[in-house]
C-alpha cells in the first residue's frame, strides 16, 4: 500500500521504467510540492537506480544558495515565475548527475495570491541535458493547497516522461 494515490504511484513507476531503460538519472528542484515529487519517485522500490537528488528550495534565499538562481531574477520576474523556474532547472542540472531534471514554483494557497499570480498558478520545467526544455504555466486554480500539490506532481512526472519517451539514443 503506498501513501500516494495509485494514478501518481503508477506514473513514478512507468518514468522510473523509462529511465532504467535510457540509462538516466533525474533530479528535482522543488519549491511549492516541498519535495513531492522526489517523495513520489523514492516511494517506488528501486528507485535508487534513477533518482540522483532532490532540493526543496522553499526560500528565495535557498533558490539562490543551492541552485544559483539570479537574484535580480526574482526581483524582477518573482519566485513564481518561467524565468525562475528555469533558472531552477538549470541550476539543478548543474548540481546533479542528472540527465534530466525538474522545477517547480508556484502558489498552492490557501494564501498569498494575487490578480497577477493566482491562487493555483504553477510553473513545471523540465529539461535534459542535452538542451530539450518543456514549460508549462498550470493554472489549477484555488482548489485548495493539496489538490494544487497533488495536480503538480502528476504534472512533473508526466512532464520528465515526455522528456524520456521523445530522448533519441545518443549517436
Amino acid at each position: 500500500m503506498s501513501i500516494w494515490p495509485h494514478d501518481i504511484y503508477q506514473s513514478a513507476e512507468n518514468l522510473l521504467e523509462s529511465f532504467v531503460a535510457k540509462g538516466w538519472l533525474v533530479a528535482t528542484a522543488e519549491s511549492c510540492t516541498g519535495g513531492m515529487i522526489a517523495g513520489a519517485l523514492t516511494e517506488i522500490p528501486g528507485s535508487s537506480r534513477v533518482v540522483d537528488r532532490g532540493f526543496v528550495t522553499y526560500s528565495n534565499a535557498a533558490k539562490v544558495d543551492m541552485l544559483g538562481v539570479n537574484p535580480v531574477t526574482l526581483d524582477q520576474f518573482g519566485a513564481v515565475s518561467r524565468e525562475t523556474a528555469l533558472e531552477m532547472v538549470r541550476g539543478v542540472l548543474m548540481q546533479s548527475m542528472a540527465e534530466a531534471a525538474v522545477a517547480v514554483t508556484g502558489v498552492a494557497g490557501p494564501g498569498g495570491g494575487s490578480d497577477e499570480k493566482p491562487l493555483g498558478l504553477v510553473h513545471i520545467v523540465a529539461a535534459t541535458r542535452r538542451g530539450v526544455i518543456l514549460h508549462r504555466a498550470m493554472q489549477y486554480g484555488a482548489v485548495g493547497r493539496d489538490a494544487v500539490r497533488l495536480s503538480t506532481v502528476r504534472t512533473a512526472l508526466e512532464m520528465l516522461q515526455e522528456l524520456v519517451d521523445q530522448a533519441v539514443a545518443p549517436a
